[in-house]
């Protein structure tokens, strides 16, 4: 869906996600967090089907899948490279924004969904990944359905409202995009490919996604590991 930066990733284009529906769109951790983060922190959602809680060390080697998987980084430039991996897999964890979306019936790690204030435009921007055996059964769209409804007022951005950037051609990021009420607002050319700027509707993603429980933040807001 829309851009990940380092740690999930988006549909952009940009190193992180794809968007897609079981693909990625995501900012997350490779980059040092302000010890005063502007999100509000640890955080825990539940909905119908999934819990999205804080990125665990035990989640490392899911996050890995995702940023070396050939089809999560289709619009992203390929699979990260394996020096960039390593730094990843130190700093992931904890990241504020950053939930790993766990299925309730077996406590699987589907992908990654995450918050980030300050994205393209100035609004907070919402990406996320999901490993390719997930993709199709809605997980994604209930996933970031939750984490967009959260982040309005969750995260602080120098722009109001919540927004996903994806490439032009990720037709499937795109649909979850739409399916969630977002509408496209910009279009603008980055990282060599047309990128689309969308903006969830203020009230929250349309959709049947809501979600269905919200607990947090559960203790005062730690400084991340980096994002």
């Amino acid at each position: 869906m829309a851009s990940m930066q380092p740690m999930t990733a988006g549909g952009n284009g940009r190193d992180g996600g794809d968007g897609r529906d079981g693909g990625d769109t995501a900012t997350a951790p490779g980059r040092a967090v302000p010890a005063r983060t502007p999100v509000d922190w640890p955080a825990t959602l539940t909905t119908a089907r999934l819990t999205l809680r804080p990125v665990e060390r035990a989640d490392v080697p899911y996050a890995v899948r995702l940023w070396t998987d050939p089809r999560v980084r289709r619009y992203l430039g390929g699979p990260v490279p394996a020096d960039v991996v390593r730094v990843r897999e130190r700093h992931c964890a904890g990241v504020p924004g950053a939930f790993a979306a766990v299925r309730h019936e077996d406590g699987a790690v589907l992908g990654l969904v995450v918050a980030e204030a300050d994205g393209h435009d100035g609004r907070t921007e919402v990406s996320y990944q999901f490993l390719p055996e997930h993709w199709g059964r809605g997980y994604a769209r209930e996933a970031v359905a939750a984490v967009a409804a959260w982040a309005r007022g969750a995260v602080r951005s120098p722009v109001p409202g919540v927004a996903a950037v994806t490439q032009r051609a990720n037709r499937r990021s795109r649909r979850l995009l739409d399916a969630l009420g977002a509408v496209p607002a910009d279009d603008f050319a980055a990282w060599g490919e047309p990128q689309v700027l969308y903006v969830f509707p203020a009230t929250g993603p349309a959709g049947p996604a809501e979600p269905a429980g919200l607990t947090g933040p559960t203790g005062p807001a730690e400084p991340g590991p980096g994002r």
